[in-house]
């Protein structure tokens, strides 16, 4: 088996530190990691040939935080609030999950990724009843091909919360691959100052990461969290705030001190009620975004619809302060920064020699894509999963000339329906 691969012959787009039109060049691969990017590389004999003629070369998109799971209740709720996600999904469908049922959902959601450029998928997953459950979820994120940050958020019982994480841990070290961990903590606003104690706890004895929902359940309760937070000394472990909608400019300073980063959703943000993304806000903080869909229930699972939104809304402000945010803002954060948020900016995010060979090849020979002026402009505004031609993760080709490779679609989506049949009763 050949251990190079050339991409010859795209227009790339790189990211670090500022993405950046190269222009027409290739893109060398060595053993699933990137080489060489430039025009003209010469040919290695016995490489593998990729025409990348008509496209767009960018590296692959990264979701910062996803409940993969419900790719078997896609919009069930598409015109929900916040409590009634809580209500109808969380209270009501996830608990019917069996583990079978949790490797439909994440397997077909983990493909959904890649088939709409998504490299790296931060699997937020809350429906971790039993070991049984959590295996199941692991296995289908290894099984998808996808690079994967695997967030686990403990929902077993109380007492089992440090034994189970060790026990994740242990296996998913003993196994390095494509799939890190990072602890998806309920934290101190949703389970309380006694568990969140614990759960960062827990991060910082297995030298993990934390992501948690903060600060998007009012003023009161986002100044609560963070004072509990700084006041025990937590955030020296690294942590995401997901939703970190009700944050006072002050305190967003406090977090960027902290070495803090943010995960916004704008579709959902916006169609729950939760508020009005904080994009802008946080990184004129000096706070690392990166986008995500968050759940298919109520918002779009592709990277494209996270930018176009994250980048309307922004620019959109009411008091016209976000006019100085630009496309090439919004694919940096669903690149580099993204990767950075999950923890991973030394890996992927960019076309960097020593990363990661995670790329993406987008159609322009498409009436939505010809004649593009400015193609980091036409990657935020106008493409869209269909443009998605070729996907490689770690030098892997997981997608090729727009369909997936190495799974059986079919069955893989026949199992989708009979959880869904099994999980959504009237």
């Amino acid at each position: 088996m050949t251990t190079t691969t050339l991409i010859k012959n795209g227009v790339v787009i790189d990211t670090e530190p500022e993405p950046v039109v190269l222009g027409r060049a290739d893109v060398r691969i060595e053993r699933g990691t990137i080489a060489e990017v430039g025009p003209g590389l010469a040919d290695v004999r016995g490489a593998e040939v990729i025409d990348a003629t008509g496209t767009i070369v960018l590296p692959g998109f990264v979701d910062t935080h996803r409940h993969t799971w419900q790719a078997a209740v896609r919009a069930v709720a598409p015109d929900t609030t916040f409590p009634g996600y809580v209500t109808r999904i969380l209270d009501e469908i996830a608990p019917r999950y069996r583990p079978q049922d949790m490797y439909a959902g994440t397997l077909a959601g983990a493909l959904e990724c890649l088939d709409a450029g998504i490299t790296t998928l931060l699997d937020w997953n809350h429906a971790q009843f039993t070991p049984s459950h959590t295996d199941a979820a692991v296995r289908a994120l290894r099984d998808s091909g996808i690079r994967a940050v695997f967030g686990y958020a403990h929902g077993g019982e109380p007492g089992d919360l440090r034994g189970e994480t060790r026990r994740v841990h242990e296996e998913l070290s003993a196994t390095p691959g494509l799939i890190t961990m990072v602890i998806a903590a309920l934290g101190p606003e949703i389970a309380g100052e006694e568990r969140a104690l614990e759960e960062w706890q827990v991060a910082a004895e297995l030298g993990l990461p934390v992501t948690a929902h903060l600060g998007g359940h009012g003023a009161d309760s986002a100044a609560r969290g963070l004072a509990f937070l700084e006041a025990n000394g937590l955030l020296t472990t690294p942590t995401t705030f997901i939703h970190a909608l009700d944050y006072t400019d002050e305190q967003f300073k406090r977090i960027a001190a902290a070495g803090g980063s943010v995960s916004v959703s704008p579709v959902d943000e916006m169609n729950l009620g939760l508020g009005y993304p904080i994009t802008g806000r946080a990184r004129a903080a000096g706070i690392p975004a990166g986008l995500s869909a968050d759940t298919v229930v109520c918002s779009p699972g592709d990277m494209f619809g996270q930018m176009r939104t994250a980048h309307l809304l922004e620019r959109g402000r009411p008091d016209g302060a976000g006019l100085g945010f630009t496309t090439r803002d919004a694919l940096r954060m669903a690149t580099i920064e993204g990767a950075q948020v999950a923890g991973l900016g030394d890996v992927v995010g960019s076309l960097r020699p020593g990363k990661q060979a995670d790329l993406v090849l987008v159609r322009t020979d498409t009436p939505g894509m010809a004649a593009a002026q400015d193609p980091i402009g036409a990657i935020v505004l106008n493409a869209d999963t269909a443009s998605v031609d070729t996907v490689l993760v770690a030098g892997r080709a997981v997608k090729r000339d727009g369909q997936l490779l190495h799974h059986d679609l079919a069955t893989v989506l026949t199992s989708l329906i009979e959880t869904a049949g099994t999980v959504v009763r009237a």
